[in-house]
């Protein structure tokens, strides 16, 4: 017995060993297995950079980017990771992975047959990625599967009946793929579906939609937006009786809103903006839990229905860009939640309801472009949050409520073309967040105020009864921008502080008493570009400071009683408009302004004088113009004789140079030489033997272009020739230069690369990479002319689609960009066309032609040309008459490539005093759709609302004010955005692209 015991303990201790740490030995063994599994993942991606910390001498579970449970790895998210290569298989042998998130990466090929392994899946976000093929008909074998996102990638085919044998699923997300055919019936058998977003395919959905989706009683979001859903809003929707968000937009719905849509208890958000639905908002109202309504921008008409007043958690409510009529419900003021009311261009009548932000913490008030009438509710700040009231073209009346002067967070008040009288409410001036006040047309009166607003940008105030003098201490007023008050009752001398403004763009006094001599010398007037005082009672001589401002291009001074003679140093301004008429001025006006464009320009002065005939005006002196005419035959009788005695100098010393040449091998124009700014393989020989007619591919002012296959082993250049068998000429060399020195220095993967230069003294040879294909200008417009020419039926071939236009878009904007903003100096292109971008064999676009670039001295400062370059149609205006030179005459340009790219217009689209960017205008400020002045070749539904972006962006691209155009950085910020949409995890959702509009956009 006494042996047994120590044996039996013995045998107890082994077991309690065995059974404690058996637990710690497996998870052991688990997170070293899971080691190995990631780092084998790891190594198959090639090692990528972030994935650094990843390695053999920590835990899995230590690592960023791994989720795990009870000592195994249950997720891995690599959202943004850069990663490149396809999903290995190896990925399925973590057990107990249940989560994967490889979104937004570079991830090719079709869609991962190795996750078909993962039996515990049930979350799973492949969305932008470059994944491509169909989506798997088996794709039901994921049936534990809860959250599935394929959103943002190629895929393409049908939508797989296997999508509803997917028991599990809550959220299914395929918008912006290449998928197309119908929704299978099959998910009408998601029961358990909450989320559904099928945005921006080519989805062909059958009016009305399955019967079978009125079985998804738990479906909170549907989502069919960009869908090319043609036909009226299914009945069926309304079936659901579980849910939340529904977002219709932008579908070109026609049809009437169904009634039983607002009979949805749970329906939280319902987006319909951006259809043709017509007929009237339904009358019943039963939606109670309806935070966001927008049904803006349909051919609604009717009323308002009164059963609004029900929807008491309601926050936004947009019915702007409708036909509705009538008066607005006065209970609408009693939403307790309403944040935004938004009904501009309708034809609403009556009152506005005067409980409107009395019982709610109101933000947005916007109902210009109706009929109107009465006073603004008394308590629209009450609660302290209203920034924006919007009430401009109405027959509103009385004075402003005296609760807006106390409103800190007001950032925007548009009053104009109503009936408002009075004084403003005194706080109103100094708003501490105000930044715009525009009440043009109105019977407003007082006395401008000491102090602004801090913030205070745009003052517009024409058309009033405001009196009294401009206070002196207006240089306070530091940051405004527009100030904008003619027709007024200012009287008063002019004050000096107005000049010491620095951000002044734009003083319009006009009709006014201003009295008194305008300052002699100009502060800070460097962005002045407009400059109206006329019908005052101003006096004294012209200030001679008017003529360095830098950027003033409207100058009006009609009307007052300036005399004396006109500054010479106006002539130096590049004025698009000039009016000095109706004033005391005398002697000759400036040489620059003696052509017919100003011949309205100074009328009624008595006392003036012109040297031509082109102005109905005096001549200054016709005595002194014979004795000049008879001056000037003699003259040109010597010049004649000077010239003739040159030319044989010249004939004599070219002679004797030759002679010379002849003589000395050094001379001969044959003896060339080669610069290289790249490694070469060939010579100069090379490209001077294949300089034949037939291997020319074009031709400019400054020479011809020629593409030689090097020792014909299919490496090709491209060699621009300048001047052959010409004489020296100085324009030409300045171009060779500026083309060689820009060339030469900068690298970039979207600017043309300059391999070498060849030259002798006769000629220049520029060698660059070949293009394949050629010019975005050929493929545009010249192509497409050749073949419609030589057939009826056109080649789809030779049609750019969008994706090549958007990526053309891109890489000409990256060139453009580190031209202006990584360049020191930075480099001005002065010629961007569609010729001047070249496409690789990839259409991948790069810059070319530099011999009209220019360097500017330092950043940001104007380069004056002695003449003007550049190509009709894509000329900025102000370069036309300024010949001033910064970076925004290149964006002026590039803007006029994105509406050709965008219209398939050429830039002279219109006669020969017509050019695209004012055909655009055009068709913008007269209100026609967007869509038909696309390009109808490319133009679908998939891509309608990138379009549309680009063809904006190239709107204010050739904006005519140049401070309006964005920078080329903040553009290229912009194209490449024109990426899917985000998701809810940081991105914005699909359908969040056509938000509320912001304050101020019913302008």
């Amino acid at each position: 017995m006494s042996r047994t015991l120590p044996f039996l303990r013995t045998l107890l201790s082994v077991y309690l060993f065995y059974f404690v740490s058996t637990p710690f030995c497996v998870s052991s063994l688990t997170a070293k297995t899971d080691q190995a599994i990631l780092l084998e993942l790891k190594d198959q991606w090639g090692n990528p950079p972030s994935l650094h910390l990843w390695n053999s001498s920590s835990s899995p579970c230590d690592w960023p980017d791994i989720v795990c449970r009870d000592g195994t790895v249950t997720g891995i998210s690599l959202r943004d990771k850069n990663i490149t290569g396809k999903i290995p298989i190896v990925i399925c042998d973590l057990q107990n992975l249940t989560e994967l998130d490889f979104s937004w990466n570079y991830i090719p090929g079709e869609f991962p047959e190795a996750l078909f392994n993962c039996s515990k899946l049930k979350y799973l976000d492949l969305s932008g990625n470059y994944f491509a093929g169909s989506i798997p008909h088996d794709i039901d074998r994921l049936q534990t599967l809860e959250y599935m996102d394929l959103s943002a990638n190629n895929f393409s085919g049908d939508f797989p009946a296997a999508l509803g044998r997917l028991p599990a699923l809550r959220t299914l997300n395929i918008y912006r793929t290449q998928c197309n055919g119908t929704l299978p019936a099959e998910i009408g058998n998601l029961s358990n579906l909450e989320t559904l977003s099928l945005a921006y395919n080519t989805l062909l959905v059958p009016s009305p939609i399955p019967q079978e989706f009125r079985k998804l009683k738990k479906l909170k979001y549907m989502w069919i937006k960009k869908s090319n859903l043609i036909g009226e809003i299914p009945e069926g929707l309304s079936d659901l009786l579980s849910l939340e968000h529904l977002d219709l937009s932008s579908n070109n719905l026609v049809g009437s809103v169904p009634t039983r849509l607002f009979s949805l208890q749970n329906l939280s958000n319902l987006y319909l903006y951006q259809n043709q639905l017509s007929g009237e908002i339904p009358k019943s109202i039963q939606a109670s839990n309806l935070l966001n309504l927008d049904l803006s921008a349909n051919n609604l008409r009717g009323t308002i229905p009164e059963d609004f007043e029900k929807l008491k958690k309601l926050q936004v409510l947009n019915l702007y860009e409708n036909h509705l009529s009538g008066e607005i419900p006065g209970n609408l003021g009693l939403i307790p939640t309403l944040k935004g009311f938004r009904i501009f261009n309708n034809s609403i009548t009556g009152d506005l309801p005067q409980e409107l932000g009395l019982h709610s913490n109101l933000e947005a008030l916007e109902v210009s472009m109706n009929k109107l009438s009465g006073s603004l509710p008394e308590h629209l700040c009450k609660n302290g949050v209203l920034q924006g009231v919007v009430a401009f073209s109405n027959n509103l009346r009385g004075e402003l409520p005296r609760g807006l002067g106390n409103c800190r967070t007001l950032r925007t008040i548009q009053l104009s073309n109503n009936n408002f009288s009075g004084e403003l409410p005194p706080g109103l001036w100094t708003t501490f967040n105000l930044s715009s006040i525009m009440l043009d047309g109105n019977s407003f009166s007082g006395k401008l105020p000491d102090i602004l607003s801090w913030n205070l940008s745009r003052l517009t105030i024409n058309n009033n009864k405001f009196w009294g003098q401009i206070p002196q201490n207006v240089s306070a007023w530091k940051n405004l921008v527009v100030f904008e008050a003619s027709n007024n009752q200012l009287s008063g001398r002019f004050p000096e502080g107005l000049t010491r403004l620095p951000h002044l763009t734009t003083l319009m006094l006009s009709g006014n008493q201003l009295s008194g001599q305008l300052p002699s010398t100009i502060g800070s007037w460097e962005s002045l570009n407009t400059l109206n005082l006329s019908r005052n009672e101003l006096s004294g001589n012209i200030p001679a400071a008017f003529g360095f401002l830098p950027s003033l291009l409207y100058l009006d001074l009609s009307g007052n009683n300036f005399s004396g003679e006109i500054p010479p140093e106006i002539g130096q301004l590049r004025l698009a408009s000039l009016n000095l008429s109706s004033n005391q001025l005398s002697g000759k006006i400036p040489d620059e302004y003696e052509n017919t464009a100003y011949e309205r320009s100074f009328l009624n002065n008595p006392k003036l004088c012109t040297t031509t005939d082109a102005l109905d005006l005096p001549n200054c002196n016709s005595r002194q113009r014979d004795l000049k005419d008879h001056s000037s035959k003699y003259l040109s009788l010597l010049l004649a004789l000077i010239v003739t005695f040159l030319v044989i100098a010249i004939l004599w010393i070219f002679i004797l140079y030759r002679s010379y040449c002849k003589k000395e091998e050094r001379c001969h124009p044959d003896a060339w030489k080669l610069t290289s700014f790249q490694r070469l393989e060939f010579t100069e020989a090379n490209i001077l033997s294949n300089l034949t007619e037939t291997n020319l591919i074009g031709s400019g002012g400054s020479g011809k272009v020629y593409c030689i296959d090097i020792n014909h082993a299919g490496y090709y250049v491209a060699v621009k020739r300048i001047w052959s068998n010409k004489k020296l000429d100085q324009k030409l060399e300045k171009e060779f230069q500026a083309e060689v020195q820009i060339l030469g220095s900068i690298r970039h993967s979207n600017i043309v690369k300059l391999l070498c230069c060849v030259w002798n003294e006769n000629s220049r040879l520029l060698v660059y990479e070949y293009m394949q294909n050629q010019s975005l200008d050929k493929w545009l417009h010249k192509e497409k002319k050749r073949l419609r020419a030589a057939t009826m039926d056109f080649v789809e071939q030779y049609v750019l689609d969008w994706p090549r236009r958007l990526q053309i878009a891109i890489g000409a904007a990256q060139g453009l960009s580190y031209m202006h903003h990584d360049c020191s100096p930075p480099i001005i292109h002065r010629d961007v066309k569609s010729s001047n971008i070249l496409l690789d064999h990839e259409f991948h676009a790069k810059i070319a032609d530099f011999g009209l670039a220019k360097m500017l001295v330092r950043q940001g400062e104007a380069y004056t040309m002695s003449a003007i370059a550049g190509s009709f149609g894509y000329i900025a205006p102000e370069y036309v008459y300024t010949t001033k030179v910064n970076e925004k005459i290149d964006v002026y340009s590039f803007g006029v490539v994105l509406l050709e790219l965008t219209t398939g217009r050429e830039p002279n689209c219109g006669d020969e005093h017509t050019s695209l960017a004012e055909w655009a205008w055009q068709q913008y400020s007269e209100g026609k759709p967007i869509a038909d002045a696309l390009d109808e070749e490319i133009r679908n539904p998939r891509n309608l609302e990138e379009m549309i972006t680009l063809f904006k962006l190239g709107l204010i691209c050739t904006s005519t004010l140049p401070e309006i155009r964005p920078s080329m950085k903040e553009v290229l910020q912009i194209l490449r955005q024109c990426r899917p949409p985000e998701d809810c995890n940081g991105r914005k959702n699909a359908g969040e692209f056509d938000a509320v509009p912001l304050l101020g956009t019913s302008l």
